[in-house]
């Protein structure tokens, strides 16, 4: 890559296209590195907040994109873990904090350092930005102690005896969550469409179950037997299901969920919303993406899951990139190359 002129994609305003143009080139500061983006990644979230802002502390124009993987061509004060010309993938985080340097949709990205992995020789840009925010958000509910509060990802990790219950593996954050309780340690069982199933047991679930069948609820509290709930993630779907399942099982019935609780949901199970930040101020944020993910991806222990799937090339393409993954995706993850 060469140095260009830094351009981005701003969201002028909420339910207005995407507006690319120069902005100002920004310094990293302490604990920060500045990435020059090679591919980026489209989330719900992305399309969600083109439309409308979900905190009223948001503020327009913001440059979305959580989503990144490039090279580091700056670092700031205080950072060791990275040197300039290392390949990266990180978790933007401009749009949830009102920073437009630190937003995804742009040519040169800041980054806080303990929201970056280095990223091996043999894997592609275009392969490692699926992962950031899937990455984050299933870390946040599955380990942070006011979420599911499970053992941390380690390679050569013990079995618990435990199981997790992963609702939607075929999602962004479903892919991360299966592959991340794995590593920790727990069985995974988790529901998908059955021409998804082969690929989830590659990512580490010994049960997937068929979301479509009418008995799901009941094939899931099967798919228990002889193990102890460890709690559930739901990241997409239809929520009833997944609580209904969980109520009737044995263990530590509690649902961190990507969506707003059910008002309906079962007395019995316990409900927290993820928000997907929350790991960069706490010792998450390091379990994940210092002392787990690089060694992880050098050694294939995880895998950039779901697929990516290029649209396109440029930050013009960015708004038909939101566009399609709007329209629904299916065990894929909509990317954006820039050359």
């Amino acid at each position: 890559m060469t140095d260009t002129l830094q351009m981005a994609a701003w969201q002028p305003a909420p339910g207005a296209p995407l507006s690319v143009k120069a902005v100002d080139e920004t310094t990293p500061g302490e604990n920060e590195i500045a990435v020059r983006n090679a591919a980026l990644a489209i989330n719900p979230a992305d399309w969600i907040l083109q439309a409308q802002p979900v905190g009223d502390w948001m503020q327009y124009p913001m440059i979305l994109g959580n989503d990144v993987a490039g090279e580091v061509v700056a670092i700031g004060p205080g950072v060791t873990r990275f040197a300039v010309g290392d390949r990266v993938l990180g978790q933007a985080v401009g749009c949830w904090t009102n920073t437009p340097a630190k937003g995804g949709f742009q040519t040169r990205t800041i980054l806080d350092a303990n929201l970056a992995s280095p990223i091996p020789d043999g894997m592609t840009y275009t392969d490692a930005c699926v992962l950031p925010l899937g990455i984050g958000t299933a870390a946040c509910g599955l380990f942070q102690t006011d979420q599911l509060g499970l053992n941390h990802p380690r390679i050569g990790a013990g079995k618990t005896g435990l199981a997790v219950l992963v609702w939607g593996g075929a999602s962004s954050v479903g892919s991360c969550a299966i592959q991340l309780a794995v590593a920790a340690g727990y069985d995974v069982v988790t529901t998908a469409s059955p021409k998804n199933a082969e690929a989830l047991k590659a990512l580490g679930a010994r049960v997937v179950i068929d979301y479509h069948r009418c008995d799901v609820v009941g094939a899931v509290v099967a798919a228990f037997d002889g193990y102890n709930l460890a709690g559930a993630i739901f990241t997409v779907g239809e929520t009833g299901p997944c609580y209904d399942a969980v109520s009737r099982l044995k263990g530590n019935r509690t649902v961190t969920s990507t969506l707003p609780i059910p008002e309906d949901k079962p007395e019995t199970v316990t409900a927290k919303q993820i928000f997907g930040l929350t790991l960069r101020d706490n010792e998450v944020g390091k379990a994940i993406y210092e002392e787990y993910l690089p060694a992880a991806l050098r050694d294939g222990n995880l895998k950039p899951a779901p697929a990516a799937r290029i649209v396109g090339d440029g930050l013009d393409a960015l708004q038909a990139a939101l566009d399609t993954q709007k329209a629904g995706v299916s065990a894929e993850k909509i990317v954006v190359t820039l050359r």
